[in-house]
């Protein structure tokens, strides 16, 4: 049994001894703090991922508490949070409108975004997370979208808001707070899809609404549960990523890494050693045996996405960072049914924003030592205090 408040400092600053510890002890173990089985080691978190016997939507389900009435209705219509059958057909409709070719096509906004994020950055030193890492993937997702730029600051709020309910220790005031932005940004979606049924343009929200397959078309309410996880999950992630990523690279002396001939490898490591995400949980739907134990239908199982990532079975001394490293498949982005479908975007964003950054200042370097926030199951820095 592993007994680890995700509140505890050392473990906020860093959790990779913990989960090194967990899992030569037992891979798969009753986390006391969480009351649910978690599994640290590649193989089980690997498999689990893809095991239809589990999903992510809730067992018997019931009607939220009526201060989160606006947050769970945009929850139920959410890709992250259904199964098949409804899954398989929303995932389908989604990938009609969110394709390849179109993430292809926002390099240069991206690249222009950072261009202009860069240029307004302070001489002296500053917080690089909310001067650049905050703003290059909320811009991004607003000109994906189709939004006014403009919302760019409505945007970062909202996803704030809702994103601070999947961290331990959730409050009454987070809750509040999740369902108002809930609340404003469905509200906000739900004119704006009107208009661009009557005014479509080369957006994404244009192309939600004409997507189809077989005759079946998204409704309004999974078309604005799409827009709210690809803002939440889109946002969130990439901002933390780029953090950990530059904190990294400073550290380690390995911004070299950044050429174009190693850029997508490099962003991968970067992914594997410190990703955003740390804890991705399903629910069992049938009795299930793990790593000698037993999950019955509607016991819930932390993934250990973080620790996966620096299992040495897989990883040959795994808290070493190499840029060149052979590339098995890391699990920062899931797998299975659920694997984000946001990933290609994520990879382009760090693969523009990263060596845009330290082209802009190839000096750069950390003032303060940098903390990470009370936030778990995120792994995100509160600041990064950097000087050109």
């Amino acid at each position: 049994m592993l007994i680890q408040s995700p509140h505890d400092p050392a473990f906020i600053q860093n959790p990779y001894p913990v989960y090194d510890t967990a899992r030569a002890a037992s891979p798969v173990q009753v986390w006391q703090d969480y009351g649910m089985l978690a599994a640290f080691d590649h193989a089980t978190v690997h498999a689990l991922l893809r095991d239809r016997r589990l999903g992510r939507a809730v067992p018997g389900r019931t009607e939220a508490p009526a201060h989160l009435a606006a947050f769970d209705a945009v929850e139920r219509h959410s890709l992250l949070e259904l199964e098949a059958p409804a899954h398989t057909r929303l995932r389908r409709l989604v990938l009609h409108a969110f394709t390849s070719r179109r993430i292809a096509g926002l390099a240069p906004d991206i690249t222009d975004i950072c261009a202009d994020l860069l240029a307004g950055l302070p001489d002296g030193p500053f917080d690089l997370i909310p001067a650049y890492c905050q703003h290059v993937p909320v811009r991004v997702i607003a000109r994906l979208l189709g939004v006014p730029e403009a919302m760019a600051p409505d945007l970062l709020r909202w996803s704030s808001a809702m994103v601070a309910m999947y961290q331990a220790g959730r409050t009454r005031a987070i809750e509040d707070a999740a369902n108002t932005a809930a609340d404003e940004f469905a509200t906000f979606l739900r004119a704006y899809i009107d208009e661009r049924r009557n005014d479509p343009r080369n957006d994404l929200i244009t192309q939600l609404i004409t997507a189809e397959e077989d005759g079946a078309r998204l409704s309004p309410d999974e078309m604005i549960g799409t827009c709210v996880l690809l803002l939440n999950a889109g946002h969130e992630a990439t901002v933390h990523s780029l953090g950990n990523a530059v904190k990294c690279l400073i550290e380690t002396g390995t911004t070299g890494a950044l050429t174009p001939d190693r850029i997508d490898g490099t962003v991968e490591e970067l992914l594997r050693f410190d990703p955003p995400l740390h804890m991705f949980t399903r629910y069992a739907y049938e009795r299930i045996e793990v790593g000698g134990h037993v999950l019955e239908p509607g016991d819930e199982i932390a993934l250990m996405l973080g620790a996966a990532g620096r299992d040495p079975e897989v990883f040959p001394d795994p808290h070493r960072f190499d840029p060149a490293r052979p590339k098995p498949a890391h699990l920062a982005f899931g797998g299975g049914v659920h694997f984000c479908v946001g990933a290609p975007l994520a990879r382009l964003e760090m693969q523009i924003a990263l060596p845009a950054l330290f082209a802009h200042a190839p000096k750069l370097r950390i003032t303060d030592a940098p903390q990470f926030a009370d936030a778990y199951h995120f792994h995100k820095l509160d600041q990064l205090m950097v000087q050109a």
